[in-house]
């Protein structure tokens, strides 16, 4: 369905505009396996293939199973130097 999967591009840019306007340069999006999954099937639906995700609004893609249905778009170089560098979000509603 489109419109799910704009919400979730939606999401992702909206996060990473958070982070720019936090000072930070979000460089990778972290997607639970639920979460990457459902984005997957959209895209399928959407444009067909099979192709891997790598890569969402310019941002990196890549999987921590732990995160289920969430997300986080994160600032790789400055994530744990203080509090900030991350924003969570819920792919699976």
């Amino acid at each position: 369905m489109r419109g799910e999967l704009i919400r979730v591009l939606s999401s992702v840019e909206e996060k990473a505009n958070e982070l720019k306007l936090d000072g930070y340069q979000p460089d990778l999006v972290l997607f639970g396996k639920e979460a990457y999954d459902y984005l997957k099937a959209q895209i399928m639906e959407e444009f067909g293939g099979e192709e891997e995700i790598s890569e969402l609004s310019g941002i990196k893609v890549k999987i921590l199973e732990e995160l289920g249905e969430d997300a986080l778009v994160i600032d790789s170089k400055n994530l744990g130097l203080g509090l900030g560098g991350a924003k969570r979000f819920k792919v699976v509603k």
